[in-house]
């Protein structure tokens, strides 16, 4: 079965909304970021695009979506359209400033009657299910679909009991509260939304989730902005490279991504001293770009990488870059030789997807769903350890043949083309059908 289209729980293809069995218009909660964020800087990450990807297709397949969000500045509009069918509500919960994830809890209330009270200007029945993300947003949804008498499907993106079974060193564990948020969250979900099936167990292992209840539906990733060819949307490899001040013919790992323990770019850091020690003749063509933000933890320690990078006596080979928005982004993929997630703990990983449309391999953590988002010695390496000493190994074989890039690369682009949002967006429509089956005839 090609992993563009992912059948709901039953095998229900073909009964979304044409069909008169699937949602009019649904209400996506995302408390703690906005889907209007730069991801990269702060919370924002890959679950911001996910949440802007599939509500614009599902807008495409006639499902309207809002999504409500918290506000973070005052000047900030009560409503902004994102595209067609498509709206961001932003919410009074708080101060208008960002705030850290152990703080949202206490403004969750304040969240969820915002919420309803947006969606009083609604007539009666207008939302006809809650799509929550994240377990704070589930906190929320749970309230706020039992108000309106809909049911809830949820998205975990990540979950507290797997992080922290691969925290990093100094890293902080997840709260208790988390845990205990997250149990009510899928007690409480008509439907569980898993990216890979290796979430889908752990939703049951550890969370008791009822199988029945877990769908897997792969996130995708935007074909039209990121591919090999970019065909007047932006410069292929040689002229990225050109643009970004890159060697034509060096040696460019990649790390793209929010900047913490977690997402572990101190292991490229050091598998690159690794490299360098064994080869220093590398070093007059080679550029490690680290593209993103601090966030999360990291932000205890914003100077951290900047700080090993000199320890490390790399500071000449390495390239800090702030965020950039997805098309400047697809421009550094297409440049690079390879791209490099280390990371401990990982729910799908959409930088590997896009990465590979690009053209460009992946060396990955063989955690979370990047096993199924990288094939296997064919789109690019999975790494079984943490070791510097092994990542080091697979960036010299980069080093050794740089027409290995070239060759993994054309594979995959070829993988990542059953990847696309438009099957995701069908498969969640199947899903919230089920749901709503379901939820109809348990009244």
């Amino acid at each position: 079965m090609s992993r563009d289209r992912i059948p709901a729980p039953g095998g229900l293809r073909g009964r979304g909304p044409g069909s008169g069995h699937g949602p009019r218009r649904v209400a996506m909660l995302c408390v703690h970021t906005s889907p209007l964020h730069q991801p990269g800087t702060g919370d924002a990450g890959g679950m911001n695009v996910y949440v802007v990807e599939l509500a614009t297709r599902l807008a495409a397949l006639g499902i309207e979506v809002e999504i409500f969000t918290r506000a973070t500045a005052p000047a900030l509009p009560p409503v902004v359209e994102l595209s067609p069918g498509v709206l961001v509500r932003h919410i009074d919960a708080g101060p208008h400033e960002s705030l850290t994830k152990e703080e949202l809890p206490a403004w969750l209330w304040a969240f969820t009657r915002g919420v309803v009270g947006a969606g009083a200007e609604h007539r009666q029945g207008s939302y006809d299910l809650v799509h929550s993300h994240y377990w704070l947003s589930g906190r929320v949804g749970r309230a706020v679909a039992r108000r309106w008498g809909v049911p809830m499907v949820h998205a975990m993106h990540t979950m507290a009991k797997v992080k922290n079974a691969a925290l990093a060193d100094g890293d902080s564990p997840e709260p208790a509260a988390r845990v205990v948020g997250e149990s009510q969250v899928v007690r409480a979900a008509q439907r569980l939304i898993a990216n890979t099936d290796r979430e889908a167990g752990e939703l049951v292992h550890h969370y008791a989730a009822e199988p029945a209840r877990v769908a897997v539906v792969h996130p995708g990733v935007n074909l039209d902005r990121f591919r090999p060819d970019p065909a007047g949307i932006g410069p292929g490899r040689v002229a990225a490279r050109a643009h970004l001040s890159l060697p034509r013919d060096g040696l460019i790992p990649l790390f793209a991504g929010r900047l913490q323990p977690l997402k572990a770019p101190d292991v490229l850091l050091h598998a690159v001293a690794h490299l360098l020690t064994r080869n220093p003749a590398l070093r007059e063509n080679l550029v490690v770009p680290v593209v993103g933000g601090p966030s999360g933890s990291g932000l205890a320690r914003p100077e951290g990488l900047r700080k090993l990078a000199a320890q490390l006596g790399i500071s000449d080979v390495v390239r800090f870059c702030p965020p950039v928005d997805q098309d400047a982004l697809a421009v550094w993929y297409r440049a690079a030789s390879v791209l490099v997630m280390p990371s401990r703990s990982e729910s799908f990983g959409l930088v590997a997807i896009e990465a590979q449309a690009c053209g460009t391999p992946v060396i990955a953590a063989r955690v979370g769903g990047l096993p199924v988002a990288v094939r296997e010695g064919v789109s690019g390496l999975l790494m079984s350890t943490h070791d510097p000493g092994d990542y080091a190994d697979a960036l010299r074989a980069f080093a050794d043949d740089p027409s290995r890039s070239v060759r993994m690369g054309t594979a995959a682009a070829r993988h990542a083309l059953s990847f696309g949002w438009g099957g995701t967006a069908s498969a969640v429509a199947d899903v919230y059908a089920a749901t709503l089956d379901d939820f109809t005839s348990s009244e």
